[in-house]
Parts: C-alpha cells; sequence; structure tokens
C-alpha cells in the first residue's frame, strides 16, 4: 500500500510526465477536465511546460531539457536523460499519487513507468498517447502489459492493433484535432482564395531544428523546378518563433521567396486558402488532410537514422494520414527517394483540377466519419477513462 492510501489522504493527486510541447497540450487539456470533474479535491504534480503550468502544475523541470531529436544527439545527453528519468520515477514514488499519466515521448515516460511499477504496483497507470506499436517494435505492446493499466489512442486503428499484439486494454478517445476542425475548414471568402491565381501552396519542412537542415534545401530545389516548368505560386512557409532565424538563413538561396508566417493561429489561417502543400511527414499530414488540402510528403534523416529505421519499420506508410484512411493516396518520397524531380513530378498535379488532386480530396472527406468520437470531445473520453482507472485502482489497494 503507498503511503497517501496508508495515511488516508483526502482529495486526489495526479502525477503527469509530459515532455514535448504536444504532450504539453494534451496533459493541459486533461487536466482541465479534471478539476472541472474532482473541483479543489485535486493536486497536479509532476512533468510538464507552459499549458500545464498555467493549468495548475508545479514542474520537476523545465521540458526544454529534453528538446533533443536523433540519435547522435541523445547519445550525448545520455546520462543527463538517465539523471532525469530517474528523479521523475523517484518524485512519482515520493509523492504516492492516485495515479500516474504518462503523456507520448516513449522513450522517456515508459522508462519512468516501469520504474514506478517495480516500486508500487498499486498506483495505476495510464498512457496517454500509443507508442507507434503499429509501425515498429511490436513486441512493445504485450511488454506495456506489465506496467501500464489502459492505453488512450488518438487514432481510430490503434485499438484493434494493440488486441491483435495482445497488450494491455486500448481505448479510442478521438485525436484532439478533431476538436479544432472550425479553425481548419476554409469558410466562402477563404475557399475562394484557395480556389484562385496564383494557387497558394504550403511549405512545411519540419518543427525541428534537423527536420529543416534535412528538408529546407531539397524543398528549394523543388520549388525551383516548379518554377523553370511554368508554375506561379505564391508561397507560404508557416514556422514557429524560435525557428524564424533558421528558416530564414535555409530559404536565403531559394530561386522563389516564400512568406514565412510565425505562430499556430497563423499557420491555420493559410491552411485555410492553400490549394496545395509540400510537407515533410508528421502530424501535419493530418491536419492538412482534415483541412482538404492535398499534399506530397517527403522525409530526410540522417544515415544512422536511416540505416535503423530500414529494418524496424514494418507498415507500408509511414504517413499519418493514409494510415488513418487505410489507403495510401499521398504520395510520399522518403530518403533517397526525396529527390527534387520526384518532388515536383508528383506536386505539380496538385496545383489544378486533375485526377490526382481530387483522389485526395475525396478521400479526405471520410475523415471525419472515421475520426468520429461521437458527442464527446477527447480530452472528456481520456479523463472519464483516467478517472475509471483511478478509482479500480484506489479500491484495489
Amino acid at each position: 500500500m503507498s503511503p497517501a492510501r496508508a495515511t488516508g489522504r483526502i482529495g486526489r493527486r495526479i502525477f503527469l510526465v509530459a515532455t514535448e510541447e504536444s504532450g504539453d497540450r494534451l496533459g493541459a487539456g486533461l487536466m482541465k477536465v479534471l478539476r472541472q470533474r474532482l473541483g479543489d479535491a485535486v493536486d497536479f504534480v509532476g512533468v510538464g511546460g507552459r499549458a500545464m503550468t498555467r493549468e495548475g502544475l508545479s514542474p520537476l523541470f523545465a521540458i526544454e531539457e529534453l528538446s533533443i531529436i536523433g540519435f547522435a544527439a541523445v547519445l550525448a545527453q545520455l546520462p543527463k536523460i538517465l539523471r532525469l528519468i530517474r528523479q521523475t520515477a523517484d518524485a512519482v514514488i515520493a509523492t504516492a499519487p492516485d495515479i500516474l499519466v504518462i503523456i507520448d515521448s516513449p522513450d522517456f515516460t515508459h522508462r519512468v513507468a516501469r520504474r514506478v511499477r517495480s516500486r508500487d504496483a498499486a498506483i495505476p497507470i495510464v498512457d496517454y498517447v500509443s507508442p507507434t506499436v503499429w509501425a515498429w517494435r511490436p513486441g512493445r505492446a504485450r511488454a506495456m502489459l506489465r506496467y501500464v493499466d489502459h492505453v488512450l489512442a488518438l487514432l481510430p486503428f490503434e485499438p484493434d492493433q494493440y488486441q491483435k499484439l495482445r497488450g494491455p486494454p486500448c481505448s479510442y478517445i478521438g485525436h484532439p484535432l478533431i476538436e479544432q476542425l472550425a479553425s481548419l475548414r476554409p469558410n466562402a471568402e477563404e475557399r475562394a482564395r484557395r480556389e484562385a491565381e496564383p494557387p497558394v501552396l504550403l511549405v512545411l519542412p519540419g518543427s525541428r531544428r534537423s527536420e529543416i537542415r534535412h528538408h529546407l534545401e531539397v524543398f528549394g530545389q523543388t520549388l525551383g523546378q516548379l518554377q523553370s516548368d511554368g508554375a506561379r505560386l505564391e508561397l507560404v512557409l508557416p514556422t514557429m518563433p524560435h525557428l524564424v532565424e533558421s528558416v530564414r538563413a535555409g530559404v536565403a538561396g531559394w530561386p522563389v521567396e516564400p512568406n514565412i508566417v510565425v505562430g499556430e493561429p497563423e499557420k491555420r489561417a493559410v491552411f485555410r486558402i492553400a490549394r496545395a502543400a509540400l510537407a515533410k511527414s508528421g502530424t501535419v499530414t493530418l491536419e492538412l488532410a482534415l483541412s482538404a488540402v492535398p499534399m506530397v510528403t517527403a522525409y530526410r534523416v540522417g544515415a544512422m537514422e536511416a540505416f535503423i529505421l530500414r529494418r524496424a519499420i514494418r507498415v507500408s506508410s509511414v504517413i499519418l494520414a493514409n494510415l488513418v484512411l487505410g489507403n495510401e493516396v499521398i504520395p510520399e518520397f522518403l530518403q533517397e527517394n526525396c529527390t527534387p524531380d520526384n518532388l515536383a513530378r508528383a506536386l505539380k498535379p496538385l496545383l489544378s483540377d486533375t485526377p490526382e488532386r481530387k483522389k485526395q480530396v475525396d478521400a479526405f472527406a471520410s475523415l471525419d466519419a472515421i475520426m468520429s468520437t461521437g458527442r464527446e470531445p477527447p480530452s472528456v473520453r481520456a479523463a472519464d477513462i483516467v478517472l475509471a482507472t483511478m478509482r479500480r485502482g484506489r479500491q484495489g489497494s
């Protein structure tokens, strides 16, 4: 029995761990609903960023300490990462929460969860955002049975995958993007601009410096080819404040100067008027699809990462929107296939009324039904499962 339960503490204490900005937003939404459910009789402790802090979390450390990308960078920072994992697990045990919620970032959060479960099996653990067990390292699903009580899935096909892989209980709660459809869908005026000339082409090289480094040069060469072929374009490149200088330096030699817009609201505004997009693979492909913006996707990583991923990935597509649709409607060009010739050839038909463009737009029209959660938003469904798991844990302790 953990100390909190032994002392008969009144109220609930919930420990959350989120180490990236996307997880921080999910955690903040969850905390808001949990506070609505539990009132003042709940304390939030753990690891999170600005959004979770605004909802009342006192973070153990700044999540910027873990803003590491790439295998080489991880290896260089490994002692620090391991220290923070130990520090977080120790804090969970010392806090003796009613439940631990780990949010995404499985390389960090799952190591915390395993340590906690080995030291106090009475603490229920919920994993908010499934690791990609359906794409690579499927054995993780079954291993998670030992330290995860419930998985909250953002993608509709994930519960079936957990059942097939004999993992812990998994529930589809809905992707947070389905709560944001109003900001992704154009009004009449924006739809008219989407159809007007010259077409607005979104360029989305990624949200990390390493991704920008890998993609900006080939994207610039692709746009140069389109210009040489006679395409008239209005280029828009959305980015975040901390990446502006890197982006400006990277596009300085482009043959076509993009309009750089900064911030999430500004990005959504140009999504609503864009005719097509050239995008790095990732969650942004699902945003574009929900906005009905046809796209060509690309992905490049370093040689070491490519070597490992080639041997690990077990799905035919790495495009999130393709996986949700169950159909490879979006062209993707990875590593050596990510060339200006390939990208320009696939992108040009999307700029006008062609069968290639229609195929994507028609497929995207089915996403609302595929991703629907009924009337309950994802954060509410997530909170209900967290509370149910917490109550079961308290009753069994």
